[in-house]
């Protein structure tokens, strides 16, 4: 359910499973750590996470989450790999994103997304707890209040002003989303390996 394809030092994993909103089951997580960790050994020079059909993803599977996938360390496991990877990774939003899928997006250097989506994170319903890595990364993106509006109030934040906040970067047409993904990569796939990795130590340090 999550297919890789590579070109040219560019890994794309695809979250396949646009029936259930793509949402996500513990082996899901399991194949997108694994891909995720697979990268930074096999010498990836970008990593592009992106969704099947028209929802990027709903967060876990709900029949899992009730049975513990909620609170499983795949979550982190999986935003940790992302975060550590020495290359330029991006999230390539399709559609809607919710719930833990927020993890490895917000775990990425970069995140762009298509006009219509929503973002929402609906722990305080739901009556589970982020995962604990993804409450820095969103404060440090947003801000605290910002970052309250989503965890605490709940709220279903348009693309719009998701980028006026910083939390997404640039909005495409669907047709454009995965084109502009790979583009984005081409700096860092002309230089040398090293020199990126310098260059996004810098950034995130």
């Amino acid at each position: 359910m999550i297919d890789l394809a590579i070109e040219g030092g560019v890994w794309t994993a695809t979250i396949n499973r646009p029936d259930k909103a793509n949402s996500l089951t513990a082996a899901m997580l399991g194949q997108l750590a694994d891909i995720a960790e697979r990268a930074g050994h096999e010498g990836a020079r970008a990593l592009v996470l992106t969704g099947a059909g028209r929802v990027f993803s709903a967060g876990a599977d709900l029949e899992e989450a009730h049975a513990g996938l909620a609170t499983s360390p795949l979550w982190e496991r999986l935003s940790d790999a992302i975060a550590a990877l020495p290359c330029l990774t991006i999230a390539a939003l399709n559609g809607t994103i919710a719930g833990g899928a927020m993890g490895m997006a917000l775990a990425c250097d970069i995140r762009l997304s298509v006009p219509g989506a929503r973002v929402f994170y609906p722990v305080m319903r739901l009556g589970f707890l982020p995962q604990a890595s993804d409450v820095p990364r969103l404060r440090a993106l947003v801000g605290p209040s910002r970052a309250a509006m989503i965890l605490l109030s709940g709220q279903k934040i348009d693309v719009a002003e998701a980028m006026s906040w910083g939390l997404v970067d640039r909005v495409v047409e669907t047709e454009a989303l995965l084109p502009l993904a790979h583009s984005l990569a081409a700096d860092s796939l002309a230089a040398a390996p090293a020199h990126a990795a310098a260059i996004k130590r810098m950034i995130w340090s």
